[in-house]
């Protein structure tokens, strides 16, 4: 078998290979973005499957529309509505969850060659996938507050990229949160240069502390920005349902990008949800979800300064599922992940967040998916301060 030559430009995802050794039930495992199991709706989504099914088989196990199941896509426009961005039902598509909203993006947007610009570092899965499209990569730098808003004006001066993508809210993997003040600048350079923005924001529901902040799609009206959402970190990753909301040219666009992938996203999961948010209280569980991640959260940074080596620093997310650790100078993070593996720990090195130049000293950790007191005592266990300091060469 010959492969095509586009696909020596794409890695596998660093993720899913640590996942499989971190898939050991003696190994507690801060390395994928796991929802907590425990806070799955299961009686809830259990009714609505049965419920479909006994009145509405037919339709429920037939194919369906490409743009997915009518309620469901006006559930969601009114709920983003509410949250910044008016929207209306024809404006939705509904997606095999939002990874593959960046997969369409990329299929619809990117020829070989084009530009788009990431953070640096920026989620690894859409690298992986605009890879594939034979995208070039040009990074902005980020801080606290998201992406550089002077450094994107700079870029965007000198190149004509075809994309800017962000995760503007607890952003992957960092878990910062891009600003106000930048939300509505980079939305503007989007409207002036006439460059698409793709606001990815699967996590944005999940905020523990801090005022809410509106979409970017939702700020400049001329601005074309495509805003990618996803029910896997809310609901459960299993349904595997996402949506994408733009103007009707994009949307367009994306269906026919996703007629060529899947013909539709699945019709029995869609009605089931559609099915489930007639009677169930999303803000009650959204509310249950943020209070039980918060104190995960917390338990996790409040474990750090005893699990690092003196000088390493960290993020401090108002919400979303990560903290980002950066190692003092010269520790190498995948050296640090074999040490860590010896005490059952495991964790993403930062490494494969980034296109190019990447940071060795940097390491992704997730806090949804364990109780509190396992995050505390097994930190202390792995200890990393006393883990042989592995400095890298050069």
């Amino acid at each position: 078998m010959q492969l095509a030559k586009r696909m020596a430009r794409v890695q596998a995802s660093a993720i899913r290979e640590i996942l499989k050794v971190a898939e050991r039930p003696d190994v507690l495992s801060f390395a994928g973005g796991l929802p907590a199991p425990e806070a799955f709706p299961v009686e809830a989504l259990a009714r609505a499957h049965a419920d479909v099914l006994s009145g509405d088989a037919a339709g429920a196990l037939q194919y369906g529309a490409t743009e997915g199941f009518g309620p469901l896509r006006a559930w969601v426009a009114e709920r983003m509505t509410r949250r910044g961005l008016p929207a209306a039902a024809e404006q939705v598509l509904i997606t095999a969850g939002s990874q593959q909203g960046i997969d369409l993006v990329g299929k619809a947007l990117i020829d070989p060659g084009d530009v788009v610009v990431v953070e640096a570092p920026s989620y690894l899965a859409a690298l992986q996938s605009f890879s594939t499209y034979e995208a070039r990569f040009e990074t902005v730098p980020s801080d606290d507050d998201g992406m550089q808003v002077d450094a994107l004006e700079r870029l965007l001066r000198r190149k004509r990229p075809k994309l800017i993508y962000l995760v503007p809210t607890f952003q992957n993997p960092r878990g910062t949160t891009l600003s106000l003040e930048r939300r509505v600048r980079i939305a503007r350079l989007a409207a002036r240069f006439g460059v698409t923005v793709l606001e990815d924001d699967p996590y944005g529901e999940l905020r523990y502390r801090g005022p809410a902040l509106p979409p970017v799609a939702g700020i400049e009206k001329e601005a074309p920005v495509i805003h990618l959402g996803s029910f896997s970190k809310t609901l459960a990753p299993g349904l595997r349902l996402g949506y994408a909301v733009a103007d009707a040219r994009a949307i367009r666009a994306l269906t026919i990008a996703k007629q060529a992938a899947d013909l539709h996203t699945g019709s029995l999961a869609q009605r089931a949800v559609a099915r489930m948010f007639e009677t169930f209280d999303y803000d009650a569980h959204l509310a249950r979800l943020r209070r039980l991640y918060g104190e995960r959260l917390d338990a996790m940074l409040a474990s750090l300064e005893r699990a690092f080596p003196e000088g390493t620093t960290w993020t401090r997310p108002e919400g979303g599922l990560f903290v980002w650790v950066q190692l003092p100078s010269g520790i190498d993070a995948l050296e640090l992940f074999g040490d860590a593996m010896l005490a059952r720990v495991a964790f993403v090195p930062g490494a494969p967040f980034y296109p190019a130049e990447p940071c060795l000293e940097t390491l992704r950790l997730n806090f949804s998916n364990r109780p509190p007191d396992a995050i505390a005592r097994r930190l202390r266990e792995a200890r990393a301060s006393r883990a042989p300091r592995r400095r890298i060469a050069g």
